[in-house]
């Protein structure tokens, strides 16, 4: 592809951090003949610029304790950030365990350790302003801390402290277990959240993508301490973590300083459970939670074997899925169940690209209950039409602009180049891999999109999902798509 910044030959990269200084150089005007100053949309044409580069920004590399660990100086203000990456999530784990993996973050962080409350945890966090974050999603548990450069030692051990000696207080998980139940009663109040959870039931079944919070999984029985020290034990350890340090602390002085903090916490008991892999639907169908709503919720999937990687064929598939709903204003979806029908405010595609098994490729909006079928019916259209025909040069060289031109925002402060870096190397992707993302995009056709999405993207084979009311949309209208099933979500 041409018309877009390549490195060029002979000149270094720019950093990462470099692209924020960007500037541009007009090319020299033109003598005007009557002495005024040019203005006007031939001074913009007439603008050059230099060739956008990209590099990604160096990080460090440690090993202490046998943790890999990335660092990036910054002496710009007195602060550090100090990151942890756990491998190892709710998602690895059978379905008794569920609650237990889903709450060890908020236990980690609230529950107290061996040798202080958690009250007392808490005024020392308020006395030194760290700031804390524990998190977690299907297949890792995340942390960080960040504290000013003259706190960082004590930070580091009352942080360690957390991580590697929790209490687990059972006060503080009956609590964490009573907010839970609040959530599981309100669930059918957010008709959004009802229909992605129960679509990705439907095409997930019983995997840990389908599950969703119920008042069993957070029976008293499942959640006694041994529970959640059991987990702990086999996901916070030194063996599955990788850990990213950024701010004002040298290279020289990151070793010393963790070396406490990762000599306390131990080696894991055992190895990690693998991933399950799923099982996803493939059957077509249309199936309709009743609910008096407004407005309507639609969403739609089928498997995709897109999966995420150095290949032609991700890269094509990225472009192609903001070409057709992932891009915003720009993209063919809102241009037409928006701008061309007036069906809804939004719709918007999704591509999930999973590494080790199938993802999804679908899409979502929400319209008026009357319009239900013919929203679903544009969707499926505008699906179809880039499975026959390529999207337009122009379609694309918006598409590909918006992204590079966008690839500095990865890079705003050096916390979130570490955490980045973190995350490629935790899921063992390439060290870089954002400059062989840069390039592959570039390398994109529209004939390349058009033959992905000919091979994956088959709108015939949705599951659909309507959350909404039955009188209002029709009781026969929805049959026309297809046998309607109704679910019945307590």
């Amino acid at each position: 592809m041409t018309g877009y910044p390549t490195r060029p030959a002979g000149r270094s990269a720019l950093t990462g951090m470099a692209l924020l200084g960007l500037a541009f150089a007009p090319a020299p005007a033109a003598p005007q003949a009557h002495g005024l100053a040019p203005s006007g949309r031939p001074v913009i044409e007439s603008l050059t610029f230099e060739p956008l580069d990209f590099e990604q920004p160096e990080v460090g590399h440690l090993n202490v304790e046998g943790v890999d660990i990335l660092h990036l100086e910054d002496r710009t203000l007195p602060l550090v950030t100090v990151h942890a990456y756990f491998r190892g999530g709710y998602g690895l784990f059978p379905r008794e365990m569920y609650a237990a993996a889903m709450g060890l973050p908020a236990l980690l962080r609230y529950g107290g350790t061996s040798s202080r409350t958690a009250a007392d945890v808490d005024e020392e966090i308020a006395f030194h302003a760290y700031q804390l974050s524990f998190g977690s999603a299907g297949g890792s548990v995340t942390s960080s801390l960040n504290t000013l450069t003259e706190h960082l030692e004590s930070g580091l051990a009352l942080w360690g402290d957390m991580l590697s000696r929790p209490a687990f207080d059972r006060g503080e998980v009956e609590a964490w277990r009573t907010r839970q139940l609040e959530g599981v009663a309100r669930r059918l109040d957010d008709p959004a959240r009802l229909a992605y959870s129960e679509l990705n039931r439907l095409l997930f079944g019983d995997h840990p993508v389908g599950w969703e919070m119920d008042a069993r999984d957070l029976d008293a029985d499942r959640l006694d301490t041994a529970d959640f020290r059991s987990i702990h034990a086999r996901v916070i350890c030194r063996d599955n973590l990788v850990m990213g340090v950024t701010g004002d602390v040298s290279h020289d002085e990151v070793t010393p300083l963790l070396e406490p903090f990762l000599s306390d916490l131990p080696s894991c008991s055992e190895s990690l459970p693998d991933a399950p892999i799923p099982d996803i639907r493939r059957a077509p169908g249309v199936f309709l939670i009743e609910k008096e709503l407004d407005q309507a919720v639609i969403a739609m999937a089928h498997p995709s074997d897109i999966r995420l990687g150095d290949d032609p064929e991700y890269f094509a598939a990225m472009m192609g899925n903001a070409i057709l709903g992932g891009g915003g204003f720009s993209s063919r979806l809102l241009g037409r169940v928006r701008t061309e029908e007036g069906y809804a405010y939004s719709a918007a595609s999704l591509l999930t690209t999973p590494r080790r098994h199938e993802g999804l490729i679908g899409a979502t909006t929400r319209t008026r209950p009357d319009l239900v079928v013919p929203a679903i019916e544009v969707v499926l259209e505008t699906m179809d039409g880039l499975t026959r025909e390529p999207p337009t040069v122009d379609e694309l060289d918006t598409t590909v602009s918006q992204i590079v031109n966008g690839f500095v925002f990865n890079f705003e402060t050096p916390s979130s180049i570490v955490a980045r870096s973190m995350y490629y190397l935790a899921q063992e992707m390439p060290e870089d891999w954002l400059e062989r993302y840069w390039a592959g995009v570039q390398d994109v056709t529209p004939e390349g999109i058009r033959s992905v999405f000919a091979e994956h993207l088959r709108p015939e084979d949705m599951t659909i999902l309507v959350v909404g009311d039955p009188d209002r949309i029709g009781r026969d209208a929805l049959a026309t798509l297809g046998p309607v099933t109704r679910i019945e979500v307590r």
